[in-house]
């Protein structure tokens, strides 16, 4: 749960008159959630943020679906999707549900001649690979590999990339992602046996003010369709702003992992929450301490969630086989657990270095055209002995 940030000019007061040098009237915006009852933020523009000039091109980006009912493991060599200069049309939906989309994305280039806004939903941007900078109409951060960028609905922004090796790992969430609330106090302040605190979330310091007018065209995402609005005035106008809402990064190497003397369950991973699914970081730790304990993980039955995992850098001790990009889909309705022989090379091992993002889902996943291109058809066999 992000927490109060404040950053460039305000008024002291909301709703009151906050003047230009000129005299003239700066435009207040409420930027807000839930209708007016989640969080939301105070922003003043240089001119009004409702100039919108034409609607050039409205266009489908929906996923095409090759497995909607299904009970098959697969696992997606992330790696084999194919580099595009556009940020967005590089951007493939390999798995999805009515609650969220997952995506993996290798842009080679910065977004340079659009504004991008998801009108739907929260953005979890991971990235495995490149540096950048995110700049959003709420301030700029600095991103390298390990962070995750949280995006809420409705912002506007562009990627700036340093290079053309970029990959990303993305977690388009239709409902509102927050910090675990078995983390929180009932005010929101992150507890003290929470892997993370507030200060290791990072918040816009860097706020990018522009006072043009001119045709500036937005790429807006609303069910499925982009729509490419012109604005008549320069969507970074922001002058100042206050409250909860605006994006912020987490890195994944500031996560401080939970240990026991016996394995411990996923959820002590977890990261980010919705009402829908569950994000949770892997990261480099301490096994078990048991002198009998068995570091990899149980058996265990998806009863109620597909689980996805994303690997990204180690050697992941539950699995054979496994790459840096590979994704691993094991959906509700049977169980899962080691490979063979994983359980026993996990016995006396002290420590893995293994990095991974996980999300589990409570609605079944589907499965796309573009995680076909990249699917290991048999992996669903490689639990045979």
């Amino acid at each position: 749960m992000p927490f109060y940030h404040k950053l460039g000019n305000i008024p002291p007061k909301r709703h009151t008159q906050f003047r230009k040098p000129d005299g003239s009237l700066y435009a207040e915006q409420l930027f807000g959630t839930i209708g007016f009852d989640g969080m939301s933020t105070n922003s003043y523009h240089e001119h009004r943020p409702t100039q919108v000039k034409a609607i050039k091109k409205q266009y489908s980006v929906a996923p095409k679906i090759a497995k909607k009912n299904h009970i098959q493991s697969y696992r997606l060599k992330g790696f084999q999707v194919k580099p595009e200069n556009d940020y967005l049309e590089s951007r493939k939906t390999v798995l999805i549900n009515s609650d969220c989309s997952i995506i993996l994305a290798a842009p080679k280039q910065s977004t340079k001649d659009y504004f991008y806004k998801n009108t739907d939903a929260d953005e979890l941007i991971f990235v495995h690979k490149g540096t950048g900078k995110l700049r959003t109409h709420l301030g700029n951060l600095d991103f390298k590999y390990g962070d995750y960028l949280l995006v809420p609905r409705g912002v506007i922004y562009k990627m700036d990339f340093d290079t053309e090796d970029n990959r990303l790992f993305i977690v388009e969430s239709k409902r509102p992602i927050y910090t675990p609330k078995r983390y929180r106090n009932w005010f929101g302040q992150l507890l003290e046996h929470s892997p993370f605190c507030e200060r290791d979330l990072r918040q816009p310091q860097e706020l990018e003010t522009h006072n043009q007018k001119g045709d500036f065209l937005i790429k807006v995402k609303k069910q499925d369709d982009i729509f490419e609005m012109v604005y008549a005035t320069h969507p970074f106008d922001v002058v100042g702003y206050d409250g909860y809402n605006y994006p912020y990064a987490f890195s994944i190497h500031d996560f401080e992992p939970i240990t026991g003397r016996i394995h411990q369950p996923p959820p002590v991973h977890q990261t980010f929450e919705t009402d829908a699914f569950v994000v949770c970081s892997f990261v480099p730790r301490l096994y078990d301490y048991h002198p009998d304990s068995i570091p990899a993980p149980y058996n265990h039955s998806n009863i109620d969630s597909d689980e996805v995992l994303y690997y990204v850098d180690g050697d992941f001790m539950s699995r054979n086989d496994i790459d840096a990009g590979h994704i691993s889909l094991h959906p509700a309705g049977i169980p899962h657990g080691p490979h063979p022989g994983a359980t026993e090379r996990s016995i006396g091992k002290v420590k893995t270095n293994e990095l991974a993002v996980m999300v589990d889902t409570f609605k079944p996943l589907m499965v796309t055209e573009e995680a076909l291109k990249i699917a290991d058809e048999d992996y669903f066999k490689s639990w045979l002995e």
